[in-house]
């Protein structure tokens, strides 16, 4: 792709962004203001994102474990509850709720008395009935050796690369979720897709 066409793309892609973010914050800012119009809308656009952020938090769910749907239940519910002392001008809406759904699956994993880890397979919306027994198996099979070279990552690298991956942030929406810089981001990322690559070719040596 040209580099003209690429930047035209990245600067449409940075428009619909800022417009998302501003709708976002208005219609919090509305809801913490007794808007219940304005809090059906908003709770409609974050839920497919708190739902994507659970499933790759927590992965398939087993035992005690509560299930994504669960705890992305739970943080919509605290996200109403919390949004009375919502103010726009002290952080977008989105870090907001990503800050209220990490409290609540880190949560989750006390409440199921396991470490608090990071898998990282997102479970699809919808079920792919076209797979057999053994392809699933082998799906879980990868996605459990993924989760345990992601385990070995520093926390700040799995939540950016959740963010960026399974939400599909852009850079300046990671930062401001993590309270960072978008360079700084973009580093993190850079040093934790290279720390895994590295894990990769250690692994695939040993075996």
């Amino acid at each position: 792709m040209p580099a003209d066409d690429a930047e035209e793309e990245d600067r449409d892609a940075a428009v619909v962004s800022a417009r998302r973010v501003a709708e976002l914050n208005g219609l919090a800012a509305q809801s913490a203001s007794g808007d219940n119009n304005a809090l059906d809308r908003f709770l409609e656009m974050i839920r497919p994102a708190v739902l994507r952020y659970c499933r790759a938090r927590l992965g398939p769910s087993g035992g005690k474990m509560q299930t994504a749907e669960d705890v992305a239940q739970d943080i919509l519910i605290a996200v109403v509850g919390a949004l009375p002392r919502y103010k726009a001008s002290e952080i977008p809406a989105m870090a907001f709720v990503i800050g209220i759904a990490r409290n609540k699956v880190a949560d989750a994993y006390r409440a199921a008395n396991r470490d608090r880890t990071m898998p990282t397979d997102v479970v699809p919306d919808s079920v792919d009935t076209d797979d057999g027994p053994e392809k699933r198996a082998e799906r879980r099979s990868d996605a459990a050796r993924l989760r345990a070279l992601l385990d070995k990552l520093p926390e700040a690298h799995r939540e950016v690369l959740v963010l960026r991956i399974a939400l599909q942030f852009n850079t300046s929406e990671t930062a401001q979720t993590v309270h960072s810089t978008p360079g700084a981001v973009r580093v993190t990322q850079h040093r934790a897709l290279a720390k895994l690559r590295a894990l990769v070719a250690e692994r695939m040596s040993e075996a």
